[in-house]
């Protein structure tokens, strides 16, 4: 049962200018951003990770790789943390979006929307999204058991939809109540994934105390009944 630490990459040009950047190529962390991701590397600064993988897209690499120097470790990047494929809806300012049909079902009934196709950008369903992204923090959380043991601690530096997605698919209540979660730009949320339970340790953290989570004794396989002793 390894530890992964969930990262949404710092705040971004296209946070900053309010447009859905998708998958769009050259959108880096702002200044508040780098900020953001030095703060993350102070709190990272003395642990031991097993992994670091990202996103391929530049927010995510930037803020991971601050996050790697701080530990000592490589970024391995996977393309299946990279953004939802917003199709049509890539680059768009958020207050236009919000006028579209489509945002209710976003909103209200989220495992059936699906993104516009556009001839330029890729279009996925937020279904299709939660699956990729479940499916590779998984596989890497499986990769990192064997490799390194099941008191192993990893980081994934992704975008914001999908740590919901994440936090949804950990917490059982399914991509139907995602949006009950929230992801803010550079925070921390916390999975171990088990036999029996996964469990969330934490969620939507933006001044995470990280050493909590290393500990020379294994992780508990069930739930503490009556809650954890701390």
């Amino acid at each position: 049962m390894p530890t992964v630490i969930i990262v949404r990459h710092g705040h971004s040009t296209s946070n900053g200018d309010g447009t859905l950047a998708g998958r769009t190529p050259g959108i880096h962390l702002s200044d508040k951003g780098r900020e953001q991701a030095a703060r993350l590397a102070e709190r990272f600064a003395g642990a031991t990770l097993a992994r670091v993988v990202s996103s391929p897209l530049e927010r995510c690499r930037e803020t991971a790789e601050v996050i790697a120097a701080a530990v000592g470790a490589d970024v391995a990047v996977d393309d299946d943390l990279q953004e939802c494929a917003y199709g049509a809806w890539t680059g768009r300012k958020l207050s236009e979006l919000a006028k579209e049909p489509l945002w209710s079902t976003v909103q209200d009934d989220p495992a059936s929307a699906r993104f516009p196709d556009d001839d330029v950008y890729a279009a996925e369903s937020l279904a299709e999204m939660s699956d990729r992204v479940v499916r590779a923090v998984q596989r890497h959380d499986s990769e990192v058991r064997e490799a390194h043991g099941e008191n192993a601690v990893w980081a994934a530096v992704t975008h914001g939809d999908l740590v919901k997605a994440l936090l949804a698919d950990a917490t059982g209540a399914g991509l139907e109540r995602f949006q009950r979660y929230t992801a803010d730009p550079a925070s921390v949320s916390v999975v171990r994934y088990g036999g029996r339970h996964t469990f969330l340790l934490a969620a939507n953290d933006i001044a995470p105390d990280l050493s909590r989570f290393h500990t020379e004794e294994p992780p508990p396989a069930d739930a503490a009944v009556g809650g954890g002793a701390g």
